[in-house]
């Protein structure tokens, strides 16, 4: 991360922090001030005044240390000179400009500092007994302690904005991986919902529509077809219900799971929609190997071939379909269906996104999968590698 501003971390200031770093000021100018009060008051009564009127001028300079902090603390600095009484909001300004980590400004500040509180001490009528060394060392390790003090609080606030930006960056890329994941996750669903029910709800279109013209049936007639409607219903329900199990467990919150159709359901599926009056030819070539078909091939394949009984069911009634399901562990695995184009309109309502479904599917486990009308015939091939 790039280091920030200064005014990106500073807190910002309120009547309370307005008010005790005023009350320390006025504290800390009180204590230098007092050696020399009585010596000017005495002697020098001018310099009483003077230390006087400049240290409260620095009590009005020291409120703009934010806007230009290096000129504040300089300026404020350099009236200790004449001033007792500016050495309180002479440290202000020195630990505020100190919290910016400025090295080259505070390296400046610090020695106009020293250098006009040193003067300060020589210059006015105080009785300090001290050698000039040990009063010069003691102002060079308190203005040490003063940069230092103010360059560690502003690392402090640097690192704890640092932490809130990770933490809100962290925040952020965790919303948009739930964003990320939840789309995802409907996109599935959607897929899966598409696969399963439109093969159900064709078939009760189917039936129902054959009801609405046929005038040739009687009322046992009717009421087979009936049960084959009911059938389809409750079939339809049933794999809703097992889609929308996927989602979470009610009790543990975690990912349900249920049985997913393989490619063992393959026969089973044709099997249902002959039996629904579908003329369908299918043939199966694919090589038993002692390596099994993993499971979301075969997934993959029962998908397209139940897409394409779906989309005959709509848009060519009464064509006769071929399946035609090849491959090997080498090849892979090759699925084909053929039908004649259906002529007319169909009441079935299609999304039209069954096949675009279908190719993301396809893709995802390495295959392809094309549809093409050949002459009077639409065909859907489709290929998937046996290990995907």
């Amino acid at each position: 991360m790039d280091r920030p501003d200064p005014e990106e971390y500073q807190p910002r200031l309120t009547l309370w922090g307005h008010s005790w770093r005023y009350t320390l000021c006025v504290l800390l100018a009180a204590m230098v001030w007092s050696p020399a009060f009585m010596g000017q008051w005495r002697e020098h009564r001018w310099l009483w005044w003077i230390d006087l009127v400049v240290g409260l001028a620095c009590f009005v300079l020291v409120h703009f240390r934010r806007r230009w902090p290096f000129a504040v603390a300089a300026l404020s600095g350099l009236l200790t000179l004449v001033s007792g009484v500016a050495a309180g909001p002479s440290t202000l300004a020195a630990v505020s400009l100190a919290t910016r980590q400025r090295l080259g400004q505070i390296v400046a500040a610090a020695l106009v500092g020293l250098v006009s509180y040193q003067g300060y001490v020589d210059t006015q009528p105080i009785d300090d007994p001290d050698p000039f060394w040990v009063g010069f060392a003691f102002n060079v390790a308190i203005t040490i302690a003063i940069f230092g003090w103010g360059m560690y609080i502003g690392s402090r606030r640097q690192l704890l904005w640092s932490l809130r930006q990770r933490a809100l960056r962290a925040e952020s890329e965790q919303g948009m991986r739930v964003a990320q994941a939840r789309g995802t996750e409907r996109a599935r669903i959607a897929r899966e919902m598409h696969d399963v029910l439109a093969h159900r709800i064709s078939q009760i279109s189917l039936h129902a529509g054959a009801m609405s013209y046929r005038e040739d049936l009687d009322a046992e007639g009717l009421r087979e077809s009936a049960r084959i409607v009911r059938e389809q219903a409750h079939e339809a329900l049933t794999e809703l219900r097992d889609v929308l199990g996927v989602l979470r467990d009610p009790d543990t919150g975690e990912l349900a799971d249920r049985p997913q159709p393989t490619y063992a359901d393959l026969g089973p599926l044709v099997d249902e929609a002959r039996a629904a009056g579908l003329s369908l030819s299918f043939r199966d070539e694919v090589l038993r190997v002692d390596e099994p078909l993993p499971e979301v091939v075969g997934r993959t394949v029962y998908r397209i071939v139940q897409e394409g009984i779906t989309n005959v069911r709509k848009h060519a009634p009464g064509a006769v379909l071929s399946v035609e399901v090849t491959g090997d562990p080498a090849s892979g695995i090759d699925v084909r269906l053929r039908n004649p184009i259906g002529f007319g309109s169909t009441d079935t309502p299609g999304s039209g996104l069954g096949l675009i479904g279908l190719s993301e599917r396809t893709e995802l486990r390495g295959g392809r999968l094309e549809h093409r009308q050949d002459g009077s015939d639409f065909v859907l091939h489709g290929w998937i590698p046996w290990r995907a």
